[in-house]
C-alpha cells in the first residue's frame, strides 16, 4: 500500500493499516511542516523514513490508547484539520460519529468566541494608543 493522502489528493488519510490495528494518519509527499507539527499537536505520533533526512513521514495514533479512545482521538482531529483549511478524509472503522459531533461543536465554540479561550494581553503602558484614521 503506498501513501493514500497522494492517492486520493487530500491533506490527511486517517485509516486502519490492513492487518494490524494501528490507526495511521497519511499525507501526502512534501506536505508543509505545519501540516506535520498540526498533527503533533493533536496527539499523533510522527515517524520519519529514513531518520535524520526523511523521505516519507506519517503519523499514528498512539498504541497504548485502548481501540476506543485511539478511534476518538483520531476523530476528534478532523475538524481541527478542517478548520485550518486541510482537507481530510477517514475511512468508517476509524470515524466516530458522536466523538466528531462533539469535537466539530467545540471547534465551532472556540472560533465564535475566542476572546473567551485567548483574552487580549493587557496593554504594556497607561497611554491610549493614537486614533487610526479610515480612508
Amino acid at each position: 500500500m503506498g501513501n493514500l493522502a497522494d492517492e486520493y489528493g487530500t491533506d490527511v488519510e486517517f485509516y486502519v493499516k490492513p492487518l494490524t490495528t494501528t490507526i495511521h494518519a497519511d499525507t501526502p509527499t512534501g506536505a508543509p511542516a505545519a501540516l506535520h507539527d498540526l498533527l503533533d499537536q493533536l496527539g499523533l505520533q510522527r515517524h520519519e523514513y529514513p531518520a535524520g533526512a526523511p523521505l516519507y513521514i506519517w503519523h499514528t495514533v498512539p498504541e497504548q490508547l485502548d481501540a476506543h479512545e485511539q478511534r476518538c482521538l483520531a476523530t476528534r482531529a478532523i475538524p481541527v484539520l478542517r478548520l485550518a483549511g486541510y482537507k481530510v478524509d477517514c475511512t468508517p472503522e476509524v470515524f466516530d460519529e458522536a466523538t466528531f459531533r462533539q469535537a466539530a461543536h467545540e471547534v465551532r465554540a472556540r472560533t465564535a468566541h475566542p476572546s473567551v479561550q485567548n483574552p487580549a494581553p493587557a496593554p504594556s503602558s497607561s497611554r491610549p494608543a493614537p486614533a487610526r484614521r479610515t480612508p
